[in-house]
Parts: structure tokens; C-alpha cells; sequence
């Protein structure tokens, strides 16, 4: 309730009882003769002191009435707050039963990721150790085609080095036959079987006579180095080229300085022969190394 719709105590009663004691104050102590007698005194006091308990008695009435109303103003608003509070609190207590429950929820969704990764590694490790075996077995499947390309590849280039020497073998017979016709005849054969070789990549050379003997390009026969300053005389066996590798030094017939030549001139060249085809010196397992069991190419006719 407002303070304009409390009831008002009416002070008209009051302030008239307040005027009357105040008046017959007045008019007892007028009437009196001094000295004034203990009565008169007395009498008036009374009268004084409860006129203005009456004036002052409505005012300290509607102040008491007002703090009264103050008072359950406040017991309602704060009764008021309470409800306020009480209905906070219900929601607080929704709130954490939602958040425990969300939280739970995220606990198992959580354990549930955990268990999806780890089943994830499970298989990323099992995928990562099938691709390992087959990458291994994949590898040793093309190690070992590798190892048959390349033992097949010495097989055909040892086949074909043999077939090129043989064929150099009947063209420097052909050579010392002294016949033009069969020397043009061997000339043709030989290139038309170097050309072929050539498409495969090999390549066999011969060194121009009075070239200095080179000894990561040329060997003798008998394998030795001869001395320094000696020339090639002749090409015994041609070397060989294998896609710009040299697999075969040639084997030449050189001539010693000619400072040995000056020391010993009743010396005779040594005789020209065609050598056995065997691997160079310092070159073990040689996969151009004819087989033993064949005829060998230098056959000079």
C-alpha cells in the first residue's frame, strides 16, 4: 500500500485538546495571585505538558504508522527477493543437473573418439605393416628381375662380343689373304655386323697403329704393361664399348721405345699372333670372357 492510500489520523482532535490545556494554562495562571501557589503551578505544568503531548502525539503516530508500513514494505520485497532467490536457485540446481549431464555426455563422446582413434591406429599400423610386406615382396620380385635382366644382359653381350670378335678374327684373315674381292667381302660383313651391335649399344674400336699404348684402354696379350713410351702396332682384338662404358680394353701388339729399338738393333719384332680372349688383368669375373670350351675367335687364316 502507497503512502497516498494509507488512512491519515485526524488531527483536529488533538490540536483542539491541545488548545483548550493551553488555554486553561493561560487563564489558571492569569486568574492566580503571586506569589503562585504550589497547586496553580502544578496545575498549569500538567496542563502545558500534556497540550503539547497532545500536539505532538498525531505526528509521532503517523511516524510510527510510516515505519510500520516501511517495515512490511521491506518483509514483502524482501519475502519477494526470496521467491527471486528460490526460483534462481531452482534454475542454478537445472543448470548444474544440465551441465552434469552434458558433461557426461561429453565424457562418453570423448571416450568414444578415443576408442574410434585408437581403433584408427590399430588399422593405420596394420595398413603401414601390409604395405611394408608388399612394398618387401614387390621389392624382391624386381631384385631378382633386375638380377635376371642383368644376367641375361651379360649373356647376350658375351655372346655378341664373341661373335664380334670371331667376325674381326675372319676379317684380319681376310686381310692376309691379300685377295681384294674377299677383303671387300669381310669389310662389308663386318661393318653390317658392327652397325647391328651398335643399335644395342655395342660398340667395338680398334687403335690406329702409332698410337702410345694407354693402359685403361689398351692391354697386351701376355697382360703385362710394357715400357713407357711404347706404341701400338697393331690391334689383336678390339675393345669394347658398352653404352660408353668400357667393358674391354683392346688387346694390341706395341712396339718397344726407341731408345730399346737403338740399343738392340739386331732384335727382331716380335711375331704377330692372335691372342686367347681372356679377361684383363686386375679385372676378375669378366662377364665378356669367352667360354673356354668354344673354339677361340683369333683363328687367323
Amino acid at each position: 500500500m502507497d503512502a497516498s492510500e494509507a488512512p491519515r489520523i485526524r488531527l483536529w482532535p488533538f490540536l483542539l485538546g491541545d488548545a483548550v490545556l493551553l488555554a486553561a494554562a493561560v487563564y489558571w495562571v492569569a486568574q492566580a495571585k503571586f506569589p503562585l501557589s504550589a497547586a496553580v503551578v502544578w496545575g498549569s505544568t500538567i496542563c502545558l505538558v500534556t497540550g503539547a503531548a497532545l500536539g505532538v502525539a498525531p505526528f509521532w503516530l503517523e511516524y510510527r504508522a510510516l515505519c510500520r508500513r516501511l517495515e512490511t514494505a521491506t518483509l514483502a520485497e524482501g519475502l519477494l527477493q526470496a521467491r527471486h532467490a528460490e526460483a534462481a536457485a531452482r534454475r542454478i540446481a537445472e543448470a548444474t543437473d544440465n551441465w552434469q549431464m552434458i558433461q557426461d555426455q561429453a565424457a562418453r563422446t570423448a571416450a568414444q573418439a578415443r576408442e574410434i582413434a585408437e581403433r584408427m591406429a590399430a588399422e593405420v599400423r596394420e595398413f603401414t605393416a601390409f604395405l611394408e610386406r608388399a612394398n618387401d615382396t614387390e621389392k624382391a620380385t624386381l631384385r631378382l628381375e633386375v638380377e635376371k635382366l642383368r644376367r641375361a644382359e651379360g649373356e647376350w653381350l658375351q655372346v655378341l662380343v664373341w661373335i664380334l670378335d670371331h667376325v674381326y678374327a675372319l676379317y684380319t684373315a681376310g686381310l692376309r689373304s691379300g685377295q681384294p674381292r674377299l677383303i671387300e667381302q669381310l669389310t662389308q660383313f663386318q661393318n653390317h655386323c658392327r652397325d647391328a651391335a651398335r643399335r644395342l649399344g655395342v660398340v667395338p674400336f680398334e687403335v690406329p697403329p702409332g698410337e702410345p699404348f694407354q693402359p685403361e684402354r689398351h692391354q697386351t696379350p701376355d697382360g703385362q704393361t710394357p715400357p713407357e713410351g711404347s706404341v701400338v702396332r697393331e690391334t689383336l682384338a678390339t675393345g669394347i664399348l658398352f653404352q660408353g662404358r668400357l667393358v674391354r680394353p683392346a688387346v694390341v701388339a706395341v712396339e718397344p721405345p726407341a731408345s730399346d729399338q737403338t740399343a738392340r738393333p739386331d732384335a727382331k719384332p716380335p711375331a704377330t699372333e692372335q691372342p686367347e680372349l681372356t679377361a684383363p688383368a686386375g679385372t676378375p669375373n669378366n662377364p665378356l670372357q669367352p667360354d673356354p670350351a668354344s673354339d677361340s675367335p683369333a683363328t687367323g687364316g
